[in-house]
This record gives C-alpha cells, structure tokens and sequence, in this order.
C-alpha cells in the first residue's frame, strides 16, 4: 500500500480491537456498517484536507532546506573569500617585513611552508594548521620598529645592537595584541627565538615550556637565515647549515622537532 495514500476503513464489524488495529496500520478513519452517507461525505473530506496540508508542510519543508543549503552555500563561500582577502593582506604585511631586509625577502613566506610541513608531521588539526600559517606569516613583525641601519648593517652587530635587535619579538607583540584575531598568534611572535635549553629571548622559557608552534617556527626561521646571503657574509652551504642545526639539537632547537625537519627533508622546498 502506498504510504501517502489516505485510508478510511468501513466495515459491519464493530470490534474495538479491530479498529485500534487499523488505526495501528495507519487507517485515517473507521467507520461501521450501514454508514450515513453525510458521515461518510465528511470523512473524505477530512481526509483530503489532511493530506492537502500534509504536502503542502512537505513542500514547505522542501523548500525550506533548499533555502537553507542556498544560504549555507553562500555563506560558506563568502567566508573562504573573507578568509583569502584575509590571509592576503596578511601576505602582504609579511612582504613589506622583508622588504626592511632585501637580504630576507621572502623569508618569511619560506618560513611559512616549512613550519607547516613540519606541522603537519604532527598531526596538527586544520584550524591549527591555519593560526600557525599566520603566525609564521607574522613571526618578524616586530622588525618594523627596528631602525633599517641595525637591520641591513654591513657588519656584525655589536653587542647593543644585539640587544637591541632582540626586541623584536616584544614590538611584534604590541603590534598585534590589540587584534583579537591575532591573539592565538602572539606566543608564536613573542616566543620564536626561545632556546630549548632556556637560553633563548625574550622570556628565557626552557623546553616544552616553549609554545610548539614557537619551537617550530624557530627551526626554518635559523635555516632560512643561514641559507640566505648577509651583507658580512655569504650564503652558508646547505651541508654546513644542516651541521649547525644538528650541532644545536637540544640546546636551541627542541630534538623531536628537528628530527622531522631533516628526516623529512623539510628544507627542500
């Protein structure tokens, strides 16, 4: 029997059992033997009204969904397009970085890879993957407060401006710390040139004590440094950097996180 199809039981067996039964089955009505013509006239038409409305909440239903997935759909692509003019104009915060340092353009979109690939190594969840993208994106803000003479000094840092270089971190922090977006970013900013034995700057922080992220970071961020061109020095050969990073295994760079950056050949983008 048709689901949908309305049914009106008549019958000359008045059994109330008979007739729970029915309704059990899905009968609109019962009706017992000799029926009045007006019941009967009635009984139809009350039927008819019942699956009247019965399609018409269908089809509101119908279109109801509809709707909803239309919307859904749009909101969806609105928020991947809000989410890419997002991450560009953070690309772009990230050139004009770089460009204080035309020895580094394009370190920190380097960075950026190569944290995510270590990342996802760790198994990191997508929206992870996604505020590590722009932390690392944003690792070196700080260095827009710091005077262009430290920054492209044709010789080595004395120890003042050492120290002076060292408070990018804190001014990337300023920076952001008013952007609720950026908040989940901050360690990242304040805490990627941590030293794993505590050596590190600004706060000293030793071990897992360093967010991951930061201890991630920190890795590709020494790579790229080595391997590109200073002005008081050249580039440093690959298997030399590789020799330095593994020199400073558990003192600058956590172990677990090094492992993965040369077993996975992570460099090599």
């Amino acid at each position: 029997m048709n689901p949908n199809m309305m049914v009106i039981v008549v019958t000359s067996f008045p059994d109330i059992d008979l007739a729970v039964e029915a309704m059990r089955l899905g009968a609109y009505d019962f009706i017992i033997k000799p029926a009045d013509l007006d019941l009967m006239t009635l009984s139809v038409k009350k039927a008819l009204e019942k699956k009247r409305l019965e399609e018409e909440i269908s089809a509101y239903r119908s279109h109801l969904e509809r709707l909803v997935e239309e919307r859904t759909a749009k909101l969806q692509q609105a928020y991947r397009i809000l989410k890419k003019a997002h991450l560009d104009s953070v690309k772009v915060l990230a050139e004009a970085i770089d460009a204080k340092d035309p020895y580094t353009r394009g370190h920190s979109d380097r960075v950026t890879r190569m944290s995510l690939k270590i990342a996802f190594q760790f198994g990191f969840t997508e929206d992870r993957l996604e505020s590590l993208e722009y932390g690392a994106l944003l690792h070196d803000i700080g260095k827009i407060g710091i005077k262009d003479e430290v920054l492209q000094k044709p010789g080595a840092l004395n120890s003042e401006e050492y120290q002076y270089i060292q408070e990018h971190p804190l001014i990337g922090v300023k920076i952001v710390e008013g952007i609720d977006f950026f908040k989940d970013k901050i360690p990242m900013i304040r805490h990627h040139h941590e030293h794993f034995d505590g050596s590190g700057y600004p706060d000293g922080l030793v071990g897992e004590a360093i967010p991951l992220e930061a201890r991630i970071i920190a890795i590709p961020d020494a790579f790229d440094a080595m391997t590109s061109a200073r002005p008081h020095r050249g580039m440093m050969p690959l298997q030399d950097v590789l020799m330095e990073l593994e020199k400073c295994k558990g003192t600058q760079f956590d172990p677990g996180v090094l492992k993965i950056f040369l077993d996975e050949k992570i460099y090599k983008l």
